[in-house]
């Protein structure tokens, strides 16, 4: 069968000792605010993240600088080192957007700034990522995520297209206590997750190659010269 124009070819792998080994997903909502939707739909997937997706919350946004080119020159401060530790530690990395004014809040973007730096060595570069949201409009954030998309794309993260999560009129989704209620709203959460999953270990998790080759027996030496 011929094939079409940017067709990828994914090559068939009979044995994946990877798929035995949890996925590492770090997650970030952008919002500071303290009754977030965003932050709840982040704890709705961390208590439904299945059996082979292991969750790092993030909840340190609020201690983030705005990004300052001579602060970093003299120094990195410790909250951008130690997100920068657990982006590189992460498989894959959930972020969770509200829409401000047809884009992404500033806290968040300042983080994506402070890690993307220098482009070359950032932990973003070849990251596994996706983006969800919620908002209390009829469009669920669509305009954000499409927003952070082309700002990943920009790091070289490696963006999940789709299922979306797209959360509309988020307050009646979630009840009084910001439980995700809604079925039609877990039901997208969860087919994300699981599709994250796949995502990670389709573009090869760092951790996992790390614990699989790790895990490989050692191969007797070869005799036959080079």
């Amino acid at each position: 069968m011929p094939l079409l124009a940017g067709t990828m070819i994914v090559p068939m792998i009979q044995f994946d000792p990877g798929r035995h080994l949890p996925v590492r997903v770090l997650a970030i909502a952008g919002s500071l605010r303290r009754r977030s939707f965003n932050a709840a739909l982040i704890r709705a997937a961390a208590e439904m993240a299945p059996a082979c997706l292991e969750m790092d919350v993030y909840e340190e946004l609020s201690t983030m600088p705005h990004y300052n080119e001579d602060v970093r020159s003299a120094g990195e401060p410790p909250p951008v080192l130690r997100l920068k530790q657990r982006v590189e530690r992460a498989d894959a990395v959930l972020f969770a957007t509200p829409e401000y004014n047809y884009g992404v809040p500033g806290a968040l973007k300042d983080a994506i700034d402070w890690i993307s730096r220098p482009p070359d060595r950032t932990p973003l570069l070849g990251k596994p990522a996706s983006v969800i949201g919620a908002s209390s409009g009829p469009q669920g954030s669509v305009r954000a995520q499409l927003a952070l998309r082309a700002i990943l794309l920009e790091t070289g993260s490696l963006v999940m297209g789709k299922p979306e999560v797209l959360v509309n009129l988020a307050y009646q989704r979630f009840d009084g206590d910001l439980r995700l209620v809604d079925e039609s709203a877990r039901g997208q959460l969860a087919q994300h997750l699981r599709a994250l999953v796949s995502w990670a270990r389709l573009h090869g998790a760092p951790s996992l190659l790390v614990e699989v080759n790790a895990a490989k027996p050692a191969r007797a030496a070869d005799s036959t010269p080079p």
